[in-house]
């Protein structure tokens, strides 16, 4: 019985925390989504947000307020402050390999925006938040109210080992005001990063977004953010996946796989 009061407080917080939205939006607990955690043998929490319907679909309350490291998720907001301040003119803009040969192969080339956002390349980024400067990336920071805001650890390094924060609901709320145009970027910036967030053509609609992979502690976090479009209708999303085992041999796939799977079990996205 209290185990069962807690939960429900916590969904009552939750609920009286979403900002940014008119209305009572309702929030379901989906304790069917815990296999899809198990069988990746991680454990984490997951939002599916439908703004239509207004509804917080979520799988363990207890964490979806709480902070983890963006890692490369903080790509979407590093793009939209590259294009924005004109470090980056448009997503075709080239910054040369500095030829220092990475871990990643893909890594090891000249990249523009696109393909640095899609090979998830950390040195292009870095070198892009270098350019911005810790002032004014500081300055988007709080304008947008990203997370905490907090760029200790350096201005190429805070999204990965420095300070910044940011939660799950946290990725949601970001995500709805990416969407509907409420932040305070240009329309311009605003659709380019939109366009080179598309991942694929699958489960019956438009799947846009990132994953990212940090280090918090002795665990590893794992993210995958963004919104599935069907139709008129978006549906977005955010799951956190954290494991104390660095040879988790699946973790990468289980950040997209479980997303994909609690879509389907909502009814959201097909079987494809």
């Amino acid at each position: 019985m209290v185990r069962t009061s807690i939960l429900t407080a916590l969904i009552g917080i939750i609920g009286l925390l979403w900002n940014g939205c008119k209305g009572k939006i309702n929030t379901k607990t989906h304790e069917e989504f815990k296999p899809f955690f198990a069988e990746q043998n991680v454990e984490g929490c997951c939002m599916i947000y439908d703004p239509q319907q207004r509804v917080a679909h979520v799988y363990n309350p207890t964490l979806v307020e709480q902070p983890f490291t963006p890692a490369s998720t903080f790509k979407i907001f590093n793009s939209l402050v590259g294009l924005e301040t004109g470090v980056i003119p448009d997503i075709d803009f080239v910054i040369p390999w500095d030829s220092v040969q990475r871990g990643n192969q893909q890594w090891n080339r000249d990249h523009d925006l696109q393909q640095a956002f899609k090979n998830s390349t950390v040195w292009y980024y870095q070198e892009l938040a270098r350019r911005v400067g810790p002032k004014t990336m500081h300055h988007w920071l709080q304008k947008s109210r990203y997370g905490n805001a907090d760029t200790s650890g350096g201005i190429d390094q805070f999204w990965l080992r420095g300070g910044l924060r940011i939660s799950v609901k946290g990725q949601i709320q970001f995500l709805q005001k990416l969407q509907d145009g409420k932040l305070p970027f240009s329309k311009r910036s605003v659709e380019l990063v939109k366009s080179i967030m598309h991942n694929a053509d699958t489960l019956g609609g438009i799947m846009r977004g990132k994953t990212g992979w940090g280090v918090q502690g002795q665990t590893d976090i794992g993210w995958y953010v963004g919104y599935f479009e069907k139709g008129k209708e978006v549906f977005y999303f955010a799951n956190c996946i954290q494991t104390n085992d660095s040879n988790h041999k699946n973790f990468g796939a289980a950040r997209v796989q479980i997303i994909y799977q609690a879509l389907q079990s909502l009814g959201i996205a097909s079987k494809d």
